[in-house]
Order: C-alpha cells, then structure tokens, then sequence
C-alpha cells in the first residue's frame, strides 16, 4: 500500500533470491507495487543489477520510470558523494 501510494520511489535490492521460484514472492509483489505506482504517476527509479535483473526478469523494464544498472554508485551519488569516474572526466 505504502508504495503504490507513493509518488516517488527508489527501489534498490531484491527481497529475496527472487532467481528461485519457491523465493521469489517477496521481490515480485515489490515489482508489481512499484508497476502500479509509475502507472498512476509515480516516479519509480530502480538501481543494481539484482534489482534491474528482477524488473527484467518479470517483464516490467518498460513499467518503471527508470533503470540504472549502477547500484551502491547510484546511492552514494544522491549522498552527494564524489565518484571517481565522473572526477576523472571532470
């Protein structure tokens, strides 16, 4: 509830290990929370490779906002960290 009534949203990490069926609940209710939050206006960017493997796997790359394969990058970049490849080509 608490995601599909927001109107931003930054999804990093799977639930579980979603690769396994048996596992994989947790991770897909996340997804089809996220899905139908960007269908009513959110703003949904999803970051890491598990997560974008996740929206992949269920079919959803095209029901999000955005997705970035750069993980633990993408977090320190909203801490207003420096990262040392955008310093290197600045």
């Amino acid at each position: 509830k608490v995601i599909r009534e927001s109107k931003t949203i930054l999804w990093n990490g799977p639930m579980g290990v979603f690769e396994m069926p048996k596992f994989q609940h947790g991770t897909k209710c996340v997804a089809d929370a996220v899905a139908d939050a960007t269908a009513n206006g959110a703003y949904s960017l999803v970051g890491g490779g598990d997560s974008v493997a996740a929206v992949n796997k269920f079919g959803y790359t095209d029901k999000v906002s955005y997705v970035s394969t750069g993980g633990g990058a993408l977090l320190e970049y909203f801490e207003g960290k420096v990262l040392p490849g955008i310093k290197a080509i600045s």
